[in-house]
């Protein structure tokens, strides 16, 4: 009898084979929810045994739930061709909640601060690599808008600093793309690249290395961005929650965003035509998910009201 977990490296590896290969979030779910299922002692899959997973596998919100259901009832649409006695998922067992968490927006002054305070970063080994690898990696997202994992993936060849460009190879969606970055950004990628270089044989070839002289995992950057909100105010101490809530990293990339826009309608440019090339920027899949910004924005929404306003009174004179 073939294992469901050998089922899903199968899947997995006809996928990477036919280029519509998964991202590495959701090999973990598959996998996972593979082990699950062998722990039960089951040869088959089941809603049931879905839902039992989702019961026993730890708190996640609906939407978190929704994708992972997502993703597991592609397989079984796969799996039952091979294994008729396996069900196909059914289709809205877990719905998905539409609504997406309004982003919170750093004023230019908090991202100084939040770096400032990444730079004073106690450094265990002495090394003194910790606080710049940090507060280098929170200004680079707060200036191209990359995505942590984006970023965490850059190599030493991804960063050319002769020709001031980032290329994006580990990137959502599969999306690769090359990003130009400014003059000023350029300098402090190479002063960090040089210190880097004095504190610590490099053993990995991404960018930005732990004071071991390996990549920084995201649940660090995630964790110590957490403790520097804190510590300037941003967030609020809380026991009970792992990281407590409020303003996090991935909002760095979502100010990113709003301020291009913002700059944009400020400028007077079509917003509508310019909107593609911060979509690319961003490694949208389309413009449409670019769009969101304009109405989870409060900000945004009042400057596009007054355009409007303004259009309708001219049309209302002519």
């Amino acid at each position: 009898m073939i294992s469901i977990r050998e089922r899903v490296e199968y899947y997995l590896t006809q996928r990477q084979a036919l280029g519509t290969g998964l991202s590495i979030g959701v090999v973990k779910i598959l996998l996972t929810f593979a082990t699950f299922v062998e722990n039960q002692g089951a040869q088959h899959i089941t809603a049931d045994l879905f839902l039992l997973w989702k019961k026993q596998y730890g708190s996640a919100n609906q939407d978190s739930w929704a994708i992972r259901y997502s993703h597991v009832r592609v397989f079984t649409l796969w799996l039952h061709v091979l294994d008729p006695k396996s069900d196909v998922l059914p289709e809205g067992l877990i719905s998905r909640n539409r609504s997406r968490p309004r982003p919170y927006i750093y004023s230019q002054q908090e991202i100084v601060k939040i770096i400032d305070v990444a730079l004073q970063l106690r450094s265990p080994s002495g090394c003194g690599l910790r606080g710049p690898s940090h507060a280098t990696l929170y200004g680079l997202i707060a200036v191209t808008g990359l995505r942590i994992s984006e970023a965490l993936h850059l190599t030493d060849d991804d960063v050319d600093i002769q020709h001031g460009t980032l290329r994006v190879c580990h990137a959502k969606n599969h999306v690769k793309r090359v990003i130009p970055i400014a003059p000023c950004s350029v300098k402090q990628l190479a002063s960090y690249r040089e210190l880097r270089e004095r504190a610590v044989v490099q053993r990995d070839p991404t960018f930005f290395l732990g004071e071991s002289g390996l990549k920084i995992s995201y649940k660090t950057v995630y964790r110590t961005f957490v403790q520097c909100c804190v510590s300037i105010g941003l967030r609020d101490k809380q026991h009970v929650s792992k990281y407590g809530k409020g303003a996090s990293i991935h909002d760095l990339r979502h100010s990113f965003a709003v301020r291009t826009l913002i700059d944009w309608h400020r400028k007077g440019l079509d917003v509508d035509r310019e909107i593609y090339k911060l979509s690319n920027w961003l490694g949208h899949r389309s413009p449409k998910e670019t769009y969101w910004y304009l109405e989870a924005v409060p900000e945004l929404l009042q400057i596009t009201l007054e355009k409007v306003e303004q259009a309708h009174k001219q049309w209302r004179l002519s």
